[in-house]
């Protein structure tokens, strides 16, 4: 149930918006992950879906992310939803969005989502990185720019992960062999327009069986970081895939690059699930 004082502040900024005084029918809770409440609001003036947390806790969570959101919307490449409010206010920081029901996939779904996604990855920029920083999950995501992948990877991504895990001197110095290789490793490609954090628990299927994106970390990045983050648990239909590169064709050796990608994830899971995840980035240092 939505908080009493949130309640009255996402009242009132709706009546300005649609001049006209805004009530709340209902409100019905659905899954916002494990940092942010979030419901189904139904009021007389439309549905939305809304998310909050604690404004304290988490400073500019809500506004980095639309921006995002406005960002992606902008590409016209795979659905998001329309941002309607993002604020804080009350103690509260919170994000009311366009409310999309769910349906199910139609035969072309796969397709239409590798297709769109590559549609994204073409909106470019002069640096890598971004003109805000953001969050993924909950910890904050630095987007310092800087004019090649390698410097953006190593200094926002990974050092940054590194620092914050405390890890010991053995494996950090595996870290350091492999940044030397870098350059060999990844083609060079100009900055893509990423989603940031797309794993399955980030799409959804609209009413119209077509694909949604949302919850995203944005940046402008090297684009096989959304594909890696696509496989880190379980991957897409490979539909997904073939279409994405008929779409914008990935460089050889895209597949083997996956791995390396998915340490700035795994080392993300390390630092807000713990250590469990440390055999796995072993293992990929290991390889490489």
């Amino acid at each position: 149930m939505i908080p009493a004082q949130l309640d009255t502040i996402v009242c009132k900024k709706l009546s300005e918006i649609h001049s006209c005084d805004v009530h709340i029918h209902a409100d019905n809770a659905i899954g916002g992950g494990c940092i942010n409440n979030a419901l189904k609001l139904k009021t007389n003036v439309g549905t939305y879906f809304l998310k909050w947390n604690d404004a304290a806790q988490f400073p500019g969570m809500f506004h980095s992310e639309a921006k995002g959101l406005n960002l992606l919307r902008d590409s016209n490449s795979v659905y998001v939803p329309e941002v309607i409010l993002a604020d804080e206010a009350g103690g509260y920081s919170f994000l009311l969005l366009e409310y999309i029901d769910a349906g199910a996939m139609n035969n072309n779904y796969w397709e239409n989502f590798g297709s769109r996604l590559a549609e994204l990855h073409r909106v470019s920029a002069t640096n890598f990185g971004l003109d805000h920083d953001n969050y993924i999950g909950s910890l904050k995501q630095g987007n310092h720019q800087h004019p090649t992948w390698k410097e953006f990877f190593i200094n926002e991504r990974i050092i940054p992960q590194l620092t914050l895990a405390n890890l010991d001197s053995r494996l950090t110095g595996k870290f350091d062999n492999l940044f030397e290789k870098l350059d060999d490793i990844f083609p060079n490609e100009p900055p893509a327009l990423l989603h940031g954090d797309l794993w399955s628990g980030n799409y959804m299927v609209s009413a119209t069986g077509d694909p949604v994106i949302m919850d995203t970390a944005v940046y402008f990045g090297h684009r096989e970081m959304d594909l890696a983050m696509s496989k880190l648990f379980g991957g897409f239909d490979s539909r997904f895939y073939i279409s994405y590169n008929k779409a914008f064709q990935l460089e050889k050796g895209w597949e083997p690059r996956m791995d390396i990608c998915n340490l700035y994830p795994l080392l993300v899971h390390v630092n807000l699930f713990g250590g469990s995840y440390l055999a796995q980035i072993e293992s990929i240092l290991r390889r490489f």
